[in-house]
């Protein structure tokens, strides 16, 4: 996996997909920072193809709240993600984030948002990393490689992120863009990070006409959430810098939040083909929130990976300065 990213010259990467977005909502889109007013604490884990030997594995954590005194939130995120055989590629994350909000009318608010972060790439060359040439027909890898390994095994480069969200009582719109300066993560010559388009859309539909918050079964009232989510990343020919073809990710789906319960099941594609459905399961109390999903890939994989596990904690802690009334996103929380 770690060679075939280093060595050719079309560059094809995409980055970590995660399946709970608003779980994850700092890194969905930087404008998402103090969405909520409180302090949030946002934690996540993703396993992708467990039967793999080279699995992709990611954590993630995040916080965020909105400050009066600067009109919008502050946000910082760090992440994690190993792939290739044992982890042999590992990418490190740490950004931090502000986002303006404006409040345009009693219903309508948008808020803009600038991210900055430190990354780092690194390989572990000598223990992992297996290559063609070390193939014996018989005994299996038993050679040595002729492949060199490069002089600098670590790569840190800074990134930069865009985002606007707009929403009212009861829906939501957003779009973002990532790696706005296409940072160079290459080992050998240049090898550059694709700008990512993101734009996510939703609302809140009242299953029942009874608008009281809690029922007599001790349920919160049923609410359907719709939800869509498009992401592009471009293609990049390293030779000469150029776009070329890249990836449509179309995800849909649907949310049923039965407070404290909520479930949903989501449909990923791309244009051309399938990759999987969704299976979402969520519970939050007061000011906790647990989510676990799982991927059940129908690709021509399906046989072979062993789908995706998620799980996500949150924690939603009692905003410092009541005072002050300003409206929350009201979107799904996994």
């Amino acid at each position: 996996m770690a060679l075939l990213m280093m060595g050719t010259t079309s560059v094809w990467a995409q980055d970590v997909n995660f399946s709970q977005f608003y779980a994850n909502p700092l890194y969905l889109n930087p404008a998402m920072a103090g969405s909520k007013v409180a302090p949030r604490i946002s934690l996540s884990y993703r396993s992708q193809w467990p039967e793999l030997v080279s699995a992709f594995t990611t954590v993630s954590a995040s916080y965020d709240q909105y400050f009066p005194d600067l009109h919008g939130g502050l946000g910082f995120i760090v992440m994690t993600d190993r792939q290739g055989d044992h982890g042999a590629l590992k990418s490190n994350m740490l950004g931090a984030m502000y986002s303006f909000r404006f409040k345009l009318t009693e219903e309508f608010y948008v808020n803009a948002g600038l991210e900055a972060s430190i990354n780092n790439t690194n390989i572990s060359w000598n223990e992992f990393l297996r290559f063609p040439d070390q193939i014996d027909p018989t005994s299996g890898f038993i050679h040595n490689t002729s492949a060199q390994a490069p002089e600098d095994q670590s790569k840190w480069y800074a990134d930069f992120a865009a985002g606007l969200m707009a929403y009212g009582s009861r829906w939501y719109a957003g779009v973002a863009a990532s790696h706005l300066t296409q940072p160079n993560q290459g080992f050998y010559g240049e090898s550059i990070v694709p700008m990512k388009l993101t734009a996510n859309a939703g609302g809140l539909i009242n299953v029942s006409a009874d608008r009281r918050r809690w029922s007599s079964i001790g349920l919160g009232t049923p609410v359907l959430s719709p939800n869509l989510i498009y992401q592009y990343q471009f293609g990049i020919d390293a030779a000469d810098t150029a776009s070329v073809g890249g990836f449509h990710t179309l995800n849909y789906g649907m949310y049923l939040d039965w407070d404290p319960f909520l479930v949903g099941i989501w449909y990923r594609q791309s244009f051309e083909n399938s990759d999987a459905f969704i299976f979402m399961v969520g519970f939050q109390k007061d000011y906790l929130k647990i989510g676990y999903s799982y991927d059940v890939t129908v690709s021509k994989l399906a046989n072979n990976v062993g789908g995706a596990h998620e799980v996500t904690l949150g924690f939603l802690l009692p905003a410092p300065d009541p005072r002050h009334k300003v409206k929350a996103i009201r979107c799904p929380s996994f």
